[in-house]
C-alpha cells in the first residue's frame, strides 16, 4: 500500500537513515544519529548492549554499618597519632640561625638586621605613648617606632645612674635568646630602647593563662617548659661570656618574677640586668646583693645576717656569697610557674630530689644551674613519653 502521508514542511526524509527526518535540525548542527543499517551503527549498538549487560552483572552491595564505623575510627586514630607530638611536645626554643651580628637587631617582621638606634634616632623617630612600669632605676614607657610597639626605659634619678649604666652594659654584652632584644640606647639622655612584650612579666602569668585565648596553654607541659626556660637563663648567667653573674634583684618572689618577661610564643627572657655582679670563687671574688639586711625564707641562708638579733646589721660585716644563692630560689620560682593545674603535683613529685638538693644549707652541696636544667629536661621528656604512651594505649 502506498504511503500517502505528507512530509512536514521544511523537512526531508533521508532514505539512508531509517525513516528519521532531517532538515533544519541538520542545518543548525543537530545530531540526528547514524543510520541503523550502517556497520558503525551496528557496532555501537552491540557495544552498548554488552555494557548494559555488564552493569547488570555487578549488583550493588551496601556497606555493612559496622564496617563504616570501623573505618571512621581508624581514620580518627591515625589523625590522633599525628597530633600527639604536637599536643604533648612544645616547640623547642633554639638559637635563631639568622641572629643579627653584635650591634644590630631584628624584631617582628623585619626582613633584615638594623644597627642599634642612635641618640638622634631615639629623639626623632621614637614616639612615647604611656608609662607601663617603674622600678628603682628605670621608668618604662610603651612607645612607637616605625609603627612598631617598643619599650623605652628612662633613668628615674641621677643617684642610681651607675646601676642604669651597668644594666646597659650587661644588655649590650649578653644579647641572645635568653635576653630581651636591645634596639638602641643613648647614654647622654639616659634612655634604652628594647623590644616590647605585651604579656608583661612572669608576675602576670596566672592572669594571662586565665584569658580565653591562652587557656589551651594552661597545662603542666607548658608550665614546666617555662620553668625550663627560667633555669636555662640562670645557667646562661652562671656561665656567661663575662663570667659567673649572680641574679641579685631577687630578694623575694614578686621581685624575682618581675625581672623576666613572657614572650608572645610563651617563652621567657631576662629583662632587668641592673644588678648582675660578677663572682669568681677561685679568686675569692664574691658578691653581696645590696647594702641592706635581707630577711625571709625566700633568700638563701647565707644572705641572712649571721650574727643574730642582738647585733645590729652592718654592711661591712656582712659576709659575701656566690651564685649558689640563685640555686636556693629555684624550687620556689618553679612552684609558682607550675601552679595548680592537673598534673602539676606529679611534676613536683618527680622534681622532689633535685629541689631538695637546691635547698641544701651548705652552698657548695647545691647543684649547679646546669645540673638542675638537666634534671628538668629529663623529667619533662620522661613525663611527655609517659603521657603519649598512655594516650596511645587508650586508642
Amino acid at each position: 500500500m502506498e504511503d500517502t502521508r505528507v512530509p512536514t514542511p521544511g523537512k526531508r526524509k533521508d532514505p539512508t537513515c531509517c525513516g528519521k527526518w532531517i532538515g533544519k535540525e541538520e542545518e543548525l548542527g543537530a545530531y540526528v544519529g547514524k543510520c541503523c543499517g550502517s556497520p558503525g551503527m551496528a557496532e555501537d549498538s552491540a557495544m552498548e548492549t554488552r555494557a548494559q549487560e555488564g552493569r547488570k552483572g555487578l549488583p550493588h552491595r551496601d556497606m555493612p554499618p559496622g564496617l563504616g564505623l570501623l573505618l571512621a575510627m581508624a581514620l580518627m586514630n591515625a589523625l590522633l597519632y599525628l597530633c600527639l607530638d604536637r599536643f604533648f611536645i612544645s616547640p623547642r626554643r633554639t638559637e635563631d640561625p639568622g641572629r643579627c651580628p653584635h650591634g644590630h637587631f631584628r624584631v617582628g617582621q623585619m626582613s633584615s638586621c638594623s644597627p642599634w638606634l642612635s641618640c638622634e634616632q631615639l629623639r626623632t623617630e621614637v614616639r612615647q605613648l604611656r608609662r607601663v612600669g617603674e622600678g628603682a632605676v628605670k621608668r618604662v614607657f610603651l612607645s612607637e617606632w616605625k609603627e612598631r610597639k617598643v619599650a623605652l626605659s628612662r633613668l628615674t634619678r641621677l643617684d642610681v645612674r651607675e646601676d642604669f649604666l651597668h644594666g646597659l652594659r650587661m644588655l649590650k654584652s649578653l644579647q641572645g635568646q635568653h635576653v630581651v632584644t636591645l634596639l638602641g640606647y643613648c647614654e647622654d639622655d639616659h634612655t634604652i630602647l628594647t623590644e616590647y612584650h605585651p604579656l608583661g612579666s612572669l608576675s602576670n602569668l596566672e592572669e594571662t593563662l586565665n584569658l580565653s585565648r591562652y587557656q589551651r596553654l594552661n597545662t603542666w607541659q607548658h608550665r614546666l617548659q617555662l620553668a625550663v626556660d627560667y633555669v636555662s637563663i640562670l645557667s646562661f648567667l652562671h656561665r656567661s661570656p663575662l663570667g659567673t653573674l649572680v641574679m641579685c634583684d631577687s630578694s623575694d618572689l614578686p621581685k624575682t618574677l618581675s625581672q623576666y618577661l613572657l614572650t608572645a610564643n610563651f617563652s621567657v627572657v631576662l629583662n632587668d640586668l641592673d644588678a648582675l655582679p660578677l663572682v669568681n670563687r677561685s679568686s675569692g671574688a664574691l658578691a653581696k646583693c645590696g647594702h641592706r639586711e635581707l630577711r625571709g625564707d625566700f633568700v638563701a641562708p647565707e644572705q641572712l645576717w649571721p650574727y643574730g638579733e642582738d647585733v645590729p646589721f652592718r654592711d661591712d660585716l656582712m659576709p659575701a656569697y656566690d651564685e649558689k644563692v640563685d640555686i636556693w630560689k629555684i624550687p620556689d620560682v618553679t612552684s609558682f610557674l607550675l601552679g595548680h593545674v592537673e598534673g602539676s603535683d606529679m611534676v613536683r613529685f618527680h622534681l622532689f630530689d633535685i629541689h631538695q638538693a637546691c635547698k641544701s644549707q651548705t652552698p657548695a652541696e647545691r647543684p649547679t644551674a646546669q645540673d638542675v636544667l638537666d634534671a628538668y629536661q629529663k623529667v619533662l621528656g620522661l613525663l611527655r613519653d609517659s603521657a603519649m604512651s598512655q594516650t596511645r594505649e587508650m586508642l
